[in-house]
């Protein structure tokens, strides 16, 4: 005969929040549900390293919870093939074991939140309650956040700092300016490379996973080992913090946009790693800011430029989209530019001969992961330019990226990477040439397209492209203040020329399978 339990609590994928209140104390009629579900393998199609990464650490969190005293079940796709839904499991469970009473985290995306307020059960009563995660509590987005509306990340990011005195000395930015972001793009030099640090790795067997996701023909992307890389547990979070401290952040402001194809650890440079562990909720906000501020202060190789570069990615940037993400419900259906291509199979291959496009989806196919330029100058820049309709985009990042989940995906893609808002995060397209991407990078010395040249045969793409969105789009973007300057070098090009750079592009579009 089955024990009974009063109350039935959720804890989902990216709620392992060992600090939440739930756990402060021990309730043996309270039984906790950790589960992995066909549901949440399938709207979109993932990394298979992301869903390795999950399930482990959701197997990792719910043995955390068993040892120390708590009652805690985990189900696998094999417990939980019959049930279609999180709803239909949840009715299944609090008949199952009598429970009065059905408690949940609030998800933080519509799909799951929308989903969640639809249940219902006969004599059971339902709440929910904050996952006791992020700095800012939803209820005090009305006070930073204007829907459909331009939302300039920077003043918010003053603001945080200010509520959550980080960085500050007697009311003002420490080092006596709010943003070193002109000393934050550095590209590699030759004598940079050999200074790289070798990433930390995990070793997470994982075997039994992927036997599971074959056994239920779950459809995956990317490339996976039985070891999975990435960190499944707290304690290996606070490892990688403690190693991003030590042997990444005294150097991570000045490489933090830089890229390259000429080193072993090209994949992960001064980058944390810490997304996935952030967004699993295996490690909070304010522990990862706590402890780089605190090495900050004790290492003097660590410049507030370094610092300050790192906690505007945290305190402004990731709270900045979560915001913007719940103020903008209907933020999905935005198509600012009306494109509507199909996104290019070597997206899913790795196989272009376009070196950048090349090492950024390869990088993201090998390891379920690629740094913020780029996801934004590279793979979303080509994105933009090519006109790829927006919701392939966003299927595409939202799959392929172990730290991808759709309150953080929806604005960094739809918005910043495809100006698909019209301007609600960005005060202008982030569109560019090869140009760009040669400054930023040592990719144009190794491709086998040119980048100084915008047309002929071995013109890089991204020339022509570029042109043709300048141009095709002047209607939209020749009064932004911030384009004024582009709009000029284009109207001031002879007829011939500009004939030619839209020939090309058109050329380029014709054959983009080829590239």
């Amino acid at each position: 005969m089955n024990k009974s339990y009063k109350t039935i609590r959720l804890i989902l994928g990216d709620q392992l929040n060992a600090s939440h209140s739930w756990f402060k104390n021990i309730d043996e009629d309270c039984l906790y549900i950790v589960a992995e579900m066909q549901q949440e393998t399938g709207y979109v199609k993932h990394h298979i390293q992301k869903v390795c990464a999950f399930f482990h650490a959701m197997e990792s969190f719910a043995k955390a919870l068993n040892k120390a005293g708590h009652n805690c079940l985990h189900l696998t796709l094999d417990d939980t093939e019959k049930f279609s839904t999180f709803n239909d499991l949840i009715a299944y469970l609090v008949k199952k074991y009598s429970a009065a009473c059905f408690q949940y985290q609030l998800p933080d995306e519509y799909r799951l939140r929308n989903h969640f307020a639809e249940f219902h059960a006969p004599a059971v009563e339902v709440s929910s309650c904050s996952t006791e995660h992020f700095f800012l509590p939803e209820e005090d987005f009305p006070k930073y956040f204007t829907a459909n509306k331009h939302n300039r990340m920077e003043s918010f990011y003053r603001k945080m700092r200010k509520r959550f005195d980080v960085l500050m000395d007697d009311g003002q930015p420490e080092g006596g300016q709010w943003n070193f972001d002109q000393k934050n793009r550095n590209k590699f030099k030759a004598e940079d490379l050999k200074d790289i640090p070798e990433p930390l790795l995990f070793s997470n067997d994982v075997n039994g996973i992927l036997k599971r996701l074959k056994k239920h023909k779950v459809q995956t992307i990317g490339r996976s080992e039985s070891n999975l890389l990435w960190p499944t547990s707290r304690k290996q979070a606070k490892e990688l913090l403690e190693y991003f401290c030590q042997h990444c952040l005294p150097r991570f402001g000045y490489f933090q946009d830089a890229m390259t194809c000429q080193s072993q650890h090209k994949w992960s440079l001064y980058h944390s790693r810490l997304s996935f562990a952030l967004n699993a909720k295996l490690i909070s906000p304010r522990q990862v800011i706590d402890k780089t501020v605190e090495a900050y202060r004790a290492n003097d190789d660590i410049d507030i430029a370094q610092v300050e570069g790192f906690v505007r990615q945290i305190l402004g940037w990731r709270e900045f989209v979560r915001g913007i993400y719940w103020t903008h419900p209907e933020y999905h259906q935005k198509n600012y530019f009306n494109a509507d291509r199909k996104l290019p199979d070597y997206f899913w291959t790795g196989n272009t001969k376009m070196r950048c496009l090349s090492e950024a989806i390869n990088q993201s196919l090998d390891y379920a992961f690629a740094h913020h330029i780029q996801r934004l100058m590279v793979t979303g820049n080509f994105c933009l330019l090519t006109e790829v309709d927006p919701d392939e985009v966003d299927d595409w990042y939202l799959g392929i990226y172990v730290d991808a989940i759709e309150w953080v995906e929806l604005p960094n893609t739809r918005g910043m990477s495809q100006f698909a808002d019209g301007g609600i995060i960005a005060t202008k397209p982030y569109a560019a040439s090869a140009n760009y991407v040669h400054k930023m990078s040592d990719y144009c010395s190794n491709c086998d397209y040119s980048h100084t040249d915008k047309v002929g045969e071995t013109a890089c793409p991204l020339n022509s492209l570029y042109w043709r969105f300048i141009d095709r789009n002047a209607d939209k973007l020749s009064q932004n203040p911030r384009m004024g300057m582009i709009y000029n070098v284009w109207n001031k090009k002879d007829e011939d020329e500009k004939e030619a750079i839209l020939n090309k592009a058109a050329s380029v579009l014709r054959r983009i399978e080829e590239l």
